[in-house]
């Protein structure tokens, strides 16, 4: 199993963070299996896109809620890296309360 869980929604408050405070961010690993998914679907275009981060964050987005991590932004990421045999990949993670 890749992800810790799929997931099709997200379970967290609305933080309502902008492209710009996502940026602040620092960029930390995280692992895998310690994901919740918060898509059941992807574009397969956007997985296989060679420059599909040349509109987004080179980062994908993490939202740590109630002892769980959720994949917000990244899936495409997360999937690559995957199939790359990694374990882990670099994302920024925003803690909410």
């Amino acid at each position: 199993m890749i992800f810790k869980r799929v997931g099709d929604s997200r379970p967290y408050p609305d933080h309502g963070y902008a492209q710009k405070q996502w940026a602040a961010i620092a960029p930390q690993q995280v692992r895998l299996g310690d994901l919740v998914t918060t898509k059941r679907t992807l574009d397969l275009e956007a997985l296989l896109e060679d420059d599909s981060t040349f509109y987004g964050d080179l980062f994908a987005h993490v939202v740590s809620y109630r002892g769980e991590l959720y994949l917000e932004d990244g899936l495409h990421r997360a999937l690559r890296a995957a199939l790359q045999q990694r374990q882990t990949m670099h994302a920024r993670v925003l803690e909410l309360r």
